[in-house]
């Protein structure tokens, strides 16, 4: 599994709203048993977010929000199914991840 892979999201209760999760931790830390993650929201569920914190991403031609200010780290072995791969949109994620830790 690589940085900036986006999997179904393993939790059955919160896929409705966060059907996938963007893998952001560097791939130096593969030996650790997480992944550290950001949830991919329908647009529905994200309507208000600001676009910084949560900027807008684009999956297989489908939109939606990183929730970068719910990132967790997540069960290397619960990131099952593969979806794809959002490299291209690094900027993005790595600028939400940002606005996160030092407010920028």
């Amino acid at each position: 599994m690589a940085q900036f892979d986006v999997h179904v999201n393993p939790s059955d209760t919160a896929a409705q709203g966060i059907p996938f999760v963007v893998v952001v931790q560097t791939d130096l830390l593969d030996a650790l048993a997480t992944r550290m993650s950001i949830p991919l929201a329908s647009i529905e569920f994200s309507e208000k977010s600001p676009d910084k914190l949560c900027p807008m991403v684009m999956i297989n031609g489908l939109a939606r929000r990183a929730l970068a200010h719910y990132a967790a780290p997540l069960p290397t072995r619960s990131l099952r199914q593969r979806v794809g791969h959002l490299a291209p949109q690094a900027g993005l994620l790595i600028a939400a991840m940002d606005v996160v830790v030092s407010g920028l």
